[in-house]
């Protein structure tokens, strides 16, 4: 197999792991060099939306790539950028909701989120209002500041000398609740905490709450109990507090509708959005604000002080473009809503294995918890790097899966993450099943 070798000149993210060639990429499967197949289970890191190899987004990249692929925002927008934004506020889940800043990924658009509200309190005279809170098992990106709002120990560790302190809130994790309670009888402390966080950070001082409306990468699709998101919108609005929600793998039909909190009938300030917006075929994420905040910086200074050399880059929202038009018209937000169905069903008979503790998630976006024990749900040592040896069992096997580690108390914990294309058929569900079930009887042996 050709593999990652010592005297390569890339810099791997796992400097101990080897790495097969990729060759290609066609709907929901990706060949290495060797002619190895493999299903895309996870989408890649929960990217890829639409599958691979679709000639309409290839057509698009070609015939914008013979335009122009590149000129700076500061000088011109582009066509492109004015489709694209159509077609994303179009998707929104209000009318206010309309104005798109356009950035190369998720950590940069969570960033421009947080900017944008600052920015916006500062200009309609209340520049007190700076500090956002956000919850633990959370992961919003990798640059410093995205760091600083998310709630991952394993990820800060090296860089907390770089950056603050930032208020946090436990999350809304039904499995492993962190106030002793369950589903049917509890009365939504997790969401209280919310309020009583602002009331101690000082109301004045707050200006935003982020979160993502369904955890992805740190905990594997952690779904809130019906009336959380209720909850937390109306303690933001009680204490005018702007609602960040980190669409970025839950965006643009993930979840089965257009965006996770449209499940809960909760309209945000802001919504942060990337990977499935592009479906990996460049990279590309937006911020979505309301027009009160677009207005407040057009009537205050005029001149949003933030950017990048890539935003709004003709060519990747070209790609993004003939995504979204892709999603719409053969209405994949609505297939994956339905093959989510399928897809759960199947995952459930994995609760035959000892170590799987619990089975989650929406539309096409699920997590399968790692346990020692499941009546006590007794996490396994870290050391054992269990989410690590399940994924590897099933890549061997020839399924990609996200593993993950650390979501029941920021060090312990192993979960792999689900997310295949839309596109994906029962079969092809049955194949991910088939994969799953060897490759954690394999584990099972291993560590019980």
């Amino acid at each position: 197999m050709t593999q990652y070798q010592s005297s390569e000149r890339v810099f791997y993210r796992n400097l101990r792991k080897t790495y097969p060639v990729v060759d290609r990429g066609e709907g929901i499967f990706i060949w290495d060099k060797e002619g190895r197949r493999y299903v895309d289970g996870s989408g890649g890191a929960c990217v890829v939306s639409i599958g691979h190899g679709v000639p309409e987004i290839l057509e698009a990249m070609r015939v914008q790539a013979q335009r122009i692929c590149f000129a700076h925002s500061s000088h011109f927008t582009s066509e492109a950028a004015i489709e694209c934004a159509e077609l994303l506020t179009d998707m929104a889940p209000d009318p206010a909701l309309n104005r798109v800043y356009f950035l190369s990924g998720g950590s940069e658009a969570v960033e421009t989120a947080v900017k944008v509200v600052r920015q916006y309190w500062r200009e309609i005279g209340q520049p007190d209002k700076y500090k956002v809170i956000s919850r633990w098992t959370s992961f919003h990106g990798n640059t410093t500041g995205a760091l600083a709002l998310g709630g991952h120990t394993g990820r800060r560790r090296h860089y907390l000398p770089l950056f603050l302190h930032t208020p946090h809130i436990e999350p809304a994790y039904c499995y492993r609740c962190p106030f002793g309670q369950e589903p049917e009888s509890c009365h939504l402390e997790c969401a209280d905490q919310l309020e009583r966080t602002i009331k101690y950070e000082g109301p004045d001082a707050v200006a935003a709450f982020i979160a993502e409306p369904v955890v992805g990468a740190t905990a594997g699709a952690l779904v809130p109990k019906d009336g959380y998101w209720q909850r937390i919108r109306e303690i933001c609005d009680a204490y005018d507090v702007k609602l960040i929600a980190d669409e970025v793998m839950t965006g643009v039909g993930r979840t089965g509708r257009r965006f996770a909190l449209d499940h809960w009938g909760v309209v945000p300030d802001v919504i942060v959005t990337a990977k499935g917006l592009s479906s990996g075929y460049t990279p590309l994420g937006a911020v979505v604000v309301k027009e009160e905040i677009h207005e407040a910086i057009r009537q205050g200074t005029g001149a949003f002080v933030h950017g990048h050399t890539y935003c709004q880059n003709p060519l990747s929202v070209a790609i993004g473009a003939a995504v979204l038009r892709y999603i719409r018209d053969h209405q994949l937000v609505e297939r994956s809503a339905a093959m989510g169905k399928v897809l759960l069903d199947h995952l459930q008979t994995l609760r035959k294995h000892a170590i799987v503790g619990d089975v989650r998630g929406i539309g096409l976006f699920a997590g399968i918890e790692l346990v020692q024990d499941r009546n006590t749900k007794q996490t396994f040592p870290p050391a054992l790097k269990v989410n690590a040896r399940a994924a590897q069992e099933a890549f061997q096997r020839g399924l990609i899966t996200y593993p993950g580690s650390g979501g029941a108390d920021g060090i312990h914990g192993d979960h792999l993450l689900l997310a295949p294309p839309f596109v994906i058929d029962e079969e092809g569900i049955a194949q991910m099943t088939r994969i799953l079930d060897e490759a954690l009887a394999a584990v099972t042996s291993q560590v019980l």
